[in-house]
C-alpha cells in the first residue's frame, strides 16, 4: 500500500512506537496538589471571570480521583458567557496539559474528551466557546434578534476560545500542582482539527504540540462544498437511494483497489482512480427487496459529486468526495411515506447556509440550484474568509516557537475532503521553504480507507498523540503512524508524503 495523493509517494512500512513515549515526565503524587476548592481565579487581559467553582469528582465512572473546575468567563463589553471545564488528576499527573477540541458547531466535547485525557495522566480542558447549539446541533447562537450575525460569538467559535482555554488551563494547572506543565498539547478532529491549525496560525506559542486530525479548514469553502451533492441532485431532479450510491462505491473500489500495489479492499491512490460511473449504467442494484436499474442520470450525478463544485464556466470552487468515500452523509436522501424521495442535506452545511448566509433558519434549501450555489459560495468567501477560513499557510511563528504538529486524514472521509488538507500542506511548503523545511515541524499522514476521524474499511492511527509526544519531547519525528482497524488485523504504518502533505 502506498500513501496517496502525492507526486512522490512514501511507502507505508510497519513501525512500532514505544508506549514509553508517554513517560517523558516524572509522575507526581498528590503532595504538590492544592486544595480543589481554594484555587484562585485566573486573571487574563480582555477576559472577565464571571464565576469559578470546583468539585472533587465529576459524575463519570472510570476516571481517577481529580479536581473538576468550571470557569464561566466573558469578553467585555460583550455579554457572552463561555463555559470552560478543567479536570486535574489528584495523583499520577504526568506533568502535561492537554486542551481538547470539538466537532461540527460544538467547540468542545467535555467529558467525552476529558475522561480519556485524565486516564492518561493529563490535566485537561474543554470549552463551549459560549456558543450553545440546539438539540439538533444547529448554531442558534449565530443570529441576533435583528437577524444580524453575532460577530463576537463567531470569533469565539472561530479562534478565540481555544486561546483562552490554553491560558486559563495552564494557569490553573500551575496553581494546582505548584509548578507549570512541562509541556502543553492540543488534540482535536474535524472542528477540533481546524481549531488546532488556527492555534498554530494565530497563537503559535500556546502549545508545544498540536494533533489536528481531519481538519475542517477552509471552513467557508468546505461547508458549501458539503452541500454540492444536494445541488447536483436538485438540478437533475433525481434523488438516488443509498443502495444505488453504495454500488458506485463498491465498483470504484473493485476497479482501483490495486492502484497502490496492494489489493486490500480500499483505494490507496484515489488520485489515479479512473473508474467511470457510466460503466454501471444498465446494471441492476438490489435495494431492500426491490431491483433498481442504474440510469445515465444517476451515473452523471455520481460523476459530478466526485468532481466537486464548479462555476457555470467549469472553474473548480472546491473538492468533492473521493472515490471510495461513502455518499451517505453529503448525498443523503430520504423517502417520506406517500411522497417522492428527496434530499437530506448534511446538517453542518445546511446550517451554515441557513444561519450565516441566508440568515433565515427556516429557509428551504431544496430551492438552491447551480446559479444560486455559485452566488452563495462567493458570498461565503467574501464575508467569512478572514474570520474562519482557518487556512493561513504562514506558520513561521509556530516554527520559531519550536512547535510540532501532526495531521492525519482518512482518504475515505465522508465529510471533510482530504484534498483540502493536502492543498494546505502544499501551500505551507510554498510559504515555509519547501517540503523538507516543513517536515521539521509539520507532518501530514494519509490513511487509505479510513473514514472521518475514525472508522472505515482501512486502518486509522491507533495513538497519534504518543507519536506527537515522542516528537516534541524526544525529537523523534515520525515517518509513519501505527494504525489498525481492529483486534483481528495487525497494526501497520500510515505513511507521510512530504512532497504533497
Amino acid at each position: 500500500m502506498r500513501s496517496p495523493l502525492a507526486a512522490v509517494g512514501a511507502f507505508v512500512l510497519p513501525v512500532a512506537l514505544a508506549a514509553s513515549a508517554l513517560v517523558g515526565v516524572a509522575l507526581l503524587g498528590d503532595r504538590g496538589a492544592a486544595s480543589c476548592r481554594r484555587l484562585p481565579e485566573p486573571r487574563l487581559p480582555g477576559v472577565r471571570i464571571v464565576s469559578m467553582s470546583a468539585a472533587g469528582r465529576p459524575a463519570v465512572t472510570g476516571v481517577p480521583a481529580l479536581c473538576a473546575v468550571t470557569v464561566i468567563l466573558s469578553h467585555p463589553p460583550a455579554g457572552d458567557r463561555v463555559r470552560l471545564e478543567m479536570w486535574l488528576p489528584r495523583t499520577a499527573w504526568n506533568g502535561r496539559f492537554q486542551a481538547t477540541g470539538g466537532g461540527a458547531f460544538a467547540a468542545g466535547a467535555f467529558e467525552r474528551a476529558l475522561a480519556p485525557a485524565v486516564r492518561r495522566g493529563y490535566a485537561a480542558a474543554s470549552t463551549d466557546a459560549g456558543v450553545p447549539t440546539s438539540r439538533s446541533g444547529a448554531p442558534i447562537w449565530a443570529l441576533r434578534r435583528d437577524r444580524t450575525i453575532d460577530e463576537g460569538l463567531l470569533a469565539n467559535f472561530a479562534y478565540r476560545s481555544v486561546h483562552d482555554m490554553s491560558r486559563i488551563g495552564e494557569r490553573l494547572t500551575t496553581r494546582f500542582y505548584g509548578r507549570p506543565p512541562a509541556y502543553s498539547y492540543f488534540t482535536g478532529c474535524s472542528t477540533g482539527g481546524r481549531q488546532g491549525l488556527v492555534e498554530a496560525q494565530r497563537y503559535p506559542g500556546d502549545f508545544d504540540g498540536i494533533l489536528a486530525a481531519a481538519p475542517a479548514i477552509s471552513w467557508n469553502r468546505l461547508t458549501l462544498a458539503q452541500f454540492w451533492p444536494q445541488v447536483v441532485m436538485h438540478e437533475a431532479g433525481v434523488y438516488p437511494a443509498a443502495c444505488e450510491f453504495a454500488a458506485f462505491d463498491r465498483a470504484a473500489i473493485a476497479a482501483c483497489d490495486g492502484d497502490d500495489g496492494a489489493v486490500d479492499g480500499v483505494i490507496g491512490r484515489p488520485e489515479t482512480c479512473r473508474f467511470d460511473p457510466g460503466r454501471l449504467v444498465g446494471t441492476t442494484v438490489h435495494c431492500h427487496g426491490r431491483s433498481v436499474r442504474i440510469t445515465p442520470v444517476v451515473a452523471g450525478i455520481v460523476r459530478r459529486i466526485w468532481a466537486g463544485p464548479t462555476t457555470g464556466t467549469g472553474r473548480r470552487l472546491w473538492y468533492g468526495l473521493l472515490p471510495g468515500a461513502p455518499f451517505t452523509w453529503l448525498a443523503g436522501t430520504t423517502k417520506p411515506p406517500f411522497r417522492a424521495r428527496r434530499g437530506a442535506p448534511f446538517p453542518v452545511a445546511a446550517d451554515w447556509i441557513r444561519y450565516f448566509l441566508y440568515r433565515r433558519p427556516g429557509f428551504d434549501l431544496s430551492t438552491i440550484g447551480y446559479a444560486g450555489f455559485e452566488r452563495l459560495f462567493a458570498e461565503s468567501l467574501a464575508r467569512y474568509s478572514a474570520v474562519i477560513g482557518s487556512d493561513d499557510p504562514d506558520l513561521s511563528g509556530f516554527r520559531a516557537a519550536g512547535g510540532k504538529m501532526i495531521t492525519w486524514h482518512g482518504l475515505a472521509d465522508q465529510a471533510v475532503f482530504p484534498q483540502g488538507t493536502v492543498d494546505y500542506r502544499r501551500r505551507v511548503e510554498a510559504t515555509m521553504g519547501g517540503a523538507a523545511a516543513t517536515d521539521r515541524f509539520f507532518r501530514v499522514f494519509l490513511a487509505p480507507g479510513a473514514g472521518h476521524c475514525a472508522g472505515g474499511a482501512g486502518p486509522a492511527p491507533t495513538d497519534p498523540l504518543a507519536a506527537l509526544v515522542d516528537w516534541v519531547e524526544h525529537g523523534r519525528a515520525p515517518g509513519t503512524l501505527p494504525a489498525g482497524t481492529g483486534a483481528h488485523r495487525p497494526p501497520i504504518g500510515i505513511g507521510t508524503t512530504p512532497a504533497a502533505g
